[in-house]
């Protein structure tokens, strides 16, 4: 009777165990269906977004091609006014792509959190599970063996449980083992988070910019179809006009250049090999070089010196980045005291290794003085402000030690401008020291 007995306490101790196991597994079975069919939906909602995203980029490519090919085409009024819509045009898509961004990003944070939360569940029903089968072990390990022996009938149930007992034990090294590979893909979704997160508010950040460059863009627009009337002769007269003020605005500020004799010391700056510098611009297309070149040959404002940057052709609106770690030493628009003469809105960058930069001809600065900048982060993006004959950015290097912002007096525009000068010793050449081609 008593091994009876001892037999039908276990056998209930058992049929418990089974009966908590299958509860916990029932609820993890219905929580982990609910989650299938929610992280579903999310994958049905992310792939329709991604499919309008494709949409999208063609439209904005073709717009591209659109603007390559007029770039290519002699200046005239009607180009540029074709210039100028197709532009227009890319940027209302430019700003539906970045809040296709925003949707998808939104999306996938939240797909992450199900995940989180999914794996912050199993972490606690392996928990759970556990500290149950810990339980068991426990009593029986508890007991001594000569009562675990006595509480069966005979010595192949007491062998039988034995075994038990060594799976139970082999089933809790699996769990924990499971766990631990649950909480490293928790820790991994939750910096997968972090970066999305990270990612919305710079999609954000830059859907505010994009608004801003389309209302800049049409306002261009607007202003020259006022100011030639929409006349081919009155827009060349415009341009010879604006050339002619910028060849004696050039001229007057190499003339006080050439007078400031900085000191320059050649160490303080490194020796010219390709790689020093990140290009500034995704896509690298130079329509000008440094130094002499056919276009510097066509002007007296260089004095012989030749181009003192070089010239990458891009549609207004793209992002220019700055070419290494570095702070912002300046910003400014000489088209507020010279209209259409020189620079336009400029950023220019210092960098530890002695070197600086200007990015010239920006139509919206995304960095203020004293801001320190990171390579790749975007500090402004190209335009048509300054002296411009089409949408470009004019990059220019400085030796650090030759080159500062000062402010002087010009007498061809009849005002203080403040701008990057440099003795013309310390315009080096970019892309000696930019990535090959």
């Amino acid at each position: 009777m008593y091994f009876n007995k001892k037999t039908i306490n276990f056998s209930k101790t058992k049929k418990g165990s089974v009966i908590v196991f299958f509860i916990i597994f029932a609820a993890f079975f219905q929580c982990n269906f609910a989650y299938s069919a929610t992280v579903d939906e999310l994958k049905d909602q992310i792939q329709k977004v991604t499919d309008i995203k494709s949409q999208l980029e063609k439209e904005i490519a073709a717009y591209e091609q659109e603007l390559k090919d007029l770039g290519a085409q002699s200046t005239s009024l009607s180009n540029t006014i074709k210039s100028l819509n197709a532009t227009i045009n890319k940027n209302a898509l430019d700003i539906k792509l970045t809040q296709n961004s925003i949707d998808s990003t939104q999306l996938q944070i939240e797909q992450l959190s199900i995940n989180i939360g999914k794996n912050v569940d199993t972490i606690n029903q392996d928990t759970r599970a556990i500290a149950s089968l810990l339980n068991q072990v426990n009593e029986y390990d508890n007991t001594s063996i000569m009562e675990n022996f006595l509480k069966y009938k005979d010595l192949s149930e007491f062998w039988n449980e034995e075994q038990n007992i060594y799976l139970i034990q082999n089933q809790i090294g699996e769990k924990i083992n499971e766990t631990k590979s649950t909480k490293i893909v928790l820790e991994s979704n939750k910096t997968k988070t972090e970066k999305k997160k990270k990612d919305l508010l710079n999609f954000k950040s830059t859907l505010v910019d994009r608004k801003k460059l389309l209302d800049i863009t049409k306002k261009e627009k607007n202003q020259l179809l006022a100011d030639t009337k929409n006349s081919e002769t009155t827009y060349k007269k415009m341009l010879a006009d604006k050339k002619a003020l910028a060849d004696a605005f050039d001229k007057e500020l190499e003339q006080f250049q050439s007078q400031l004799n900085i000191s320059l010391n050649v160490s303080s700056f490194p020796v010219a090999r390709h790689g020093i510098l990140n290009w500034p611009l995704n896509i690298i297309k130079i329509t000008q070089v440094f130094g002499d070149t056919a276009f510097s040959r066509t002007t007296t404002a260089y004095n012989g010196n030749g181009h003192n940057g070089v010239d990458f052709g891009a549609p207004i609106g793209t992002p220019a980045r700055a070419s290494l770690d570095g702070f912002v030493s300046g910003t400014g628009d000489t088209d507020l005291v010279c209209p259409g003469a020189s620079f336009g809105k400029w950023v220019f960058v210092q960098y530890p290794n002695g070197l600086s930069t200007i990015y010239a001809h920006l139509s919206l600065i995304k960095v203020s003085p004293g801001d320190p900048v990171y390579a790749g982060e975007v500090i402004g993006y190209t335009g048509l402000t300054g002296f411009t004959t089409g949408p470009h950015l004019h990059y220019g290097l400085y030796a650090t030690q030759g080159s500062k912002i000062m402010s002087y007096k010009s007498k061809v525009c009849k005002g203080t401008y403040t701008m990057p000068v440099a003795d013309l010793q310390a315009y080096l050449n970019p892309l000696s020291y930019l990535p090959s081609l």
